[in-house]
């Protein structure tokens, strides 16, 4: 090894021959020219100012001292009390609550329930069955026995010269 701490020639790595000699012949003028595009975008003058008053209005915040910043003030608390609609409203509701917790369903009669069966008259069922034939009528109906018609205008345009005597009347 060498005195000033390098190591010797011998220690060195070997390059490769074929690699030395294309190393020697290279030219930098075969090269393509590259434009570079500068990617760091900086802080516009507002973001900066923005920033700033944040960072004012964070240390405001933390450095604020209350015995300063602060005046003592007293407040007044009223209590308002319900007026009677309110009381009597509030009365009515607890004793509908204690009656139904109160309630004991043993006083209750036993009742037996009679069910009636009401089956329509007959004016009634005419009318369905009349309903009923009208609705199967319409889904049945074949368009095709429909037989081809000619329509005739009833009411004319009036003539030239039906039109020339009214206006010259």
């Amino acid at each position: 090894m060498a005195e000033n701490g390098s190591p010797a020639l011998e220690n060195l790595p070997k390059v490769d021959a074929d690699l030395k000699s294309q190393l020697e012949q290279f030219k930098p003028e075969l090269m393509k020219k590259a434009s570079t595009q500068e990617k760091i975008i900086l802080p516009t003058a507002e973001d900066m100012k923005q920033e700033r008053q944040h960072t004012e209005l964070i240390q405001g915040v933390e450095t604020f001292d209350k015995e300063q910043g602060l005046k003592p003030t007293s407040t007044a608390e009223k209590g308002v009390l319900p007026n009677a609609e309110d009381v009597a409203a509030e009365k009515t509701q607890q004793a509908i609550l204690k009656g139904v917790e109160g309630f004991d369903p043993n006083n209750l009669k036993h009742t037996e329930t009679q069910e009636k069966i009401v089956l329509p008259d007959k004016e009634v069922i005419e009318s369905e069955k009349g309903q009923l034939k009208l609705m199967e009528g319409i889904e049945t109906f074949d368009p095709k026995k429909l037989k081809h018609a000619q329509t005739q205008e009833k009411n004319p345009l009036p003539t030239k010269e039906v039109i020339d005597q009214e206006k010259q009347v």
